[in-house]
């Protein structure tokens, strides 16, 4: 008898539902969830619904009004500026940390490289966004500091929030941030500290370019 699969708890399955429908743009900002609603989506009753909105919340994805429902934040200017300074100073850290690298993190880096690219030639922007996440998480990740790599999932989740839609408007970045990935991987093979440090500063500065409009 084949035993049967566990399912994850009934908050974990509504954050993960909400969290996704607001990643993903299928919940735009202005958007107001209600408890009944989503319960109903994912099959639940609404006290899990309740603690899976908190978490939401707490990650400034959503405001809850009593009685009302969740809104679903708009991403502002500042936030766009808030989360690409921190992404710089986070990635900075773990580039330079990062070196020198030990052959398993640049196999790694390697394989997702050759997966994104693979992902772009067959215009899966989703997916190519996904393993764009990896890569850079995976340099924050080889440090070993488990509060950083956790704050780093939490800014990598906004920023593909605030980057789908740039993505689609603009697909000739998708060569350029295969090309600038290609630098960092490069940077950290050489061993050359400063240059991995550079690559990241030019790779991650473009967004706050693109969402103000000033495209390079």
């Amino acid at each position: 008898m084949i035993p049967a699969v566990k399912q994850p708890p009934a908050a974990d399955r509504v954050y993960q539902y909400v969290k996704r429908g607001v990643l993903d743009r299928r919940y735009e900002g202005g958007t107001l969830l209600t408890e009944g609603e989503l319960a109903g989506a994912v099959g639940v009753s609404r006290t899990p619904v309740r603690e899976a909105l908190l978490r939401l919340e707490a990650e400034g994805l959503l405001r809850l009004y009593p009685k009302k429902g969740a809104l679903v934040l708009p991403v502002s200017a500042q936030e766009i500026a808030d989360v690409v300074e921190t992404r710089l100073l986070v990635e900075a850290h773990a580039a330079r940390k990062a070196v020198p690298a030990a052959p398993e993190l640049l196999e790694r880096l390697a394989e997702l490289l050759e997966r994104q690219r693979e992902q772009a030639a067959a215009g899966d922007l989703a997916a190519a966004a996904v393993t764009d996440r990896c890569f850079h998480a995976e340099i924050v990740r080889s440090g070993g500091n488990e509060i950083l790599a956790r704050l780093y999932d939490q800014l990598r989740d906004r920023q593909l929030r605030m980057g789908v839609a740039v993505l689609h408007s603009h697909p000739d970045r998708v060569a350029k941030t295969l090309a600038e990935h290609g630098e960092i991987l490069d940077a950290l093979r050489a061993g050359d500290a400063e240059a991995a440090v550079a690559a990241v500063g030019r790779h991650v500065g473009w967004f706050s370019h693109l969402a103000r409009g000033e495209v390079r």
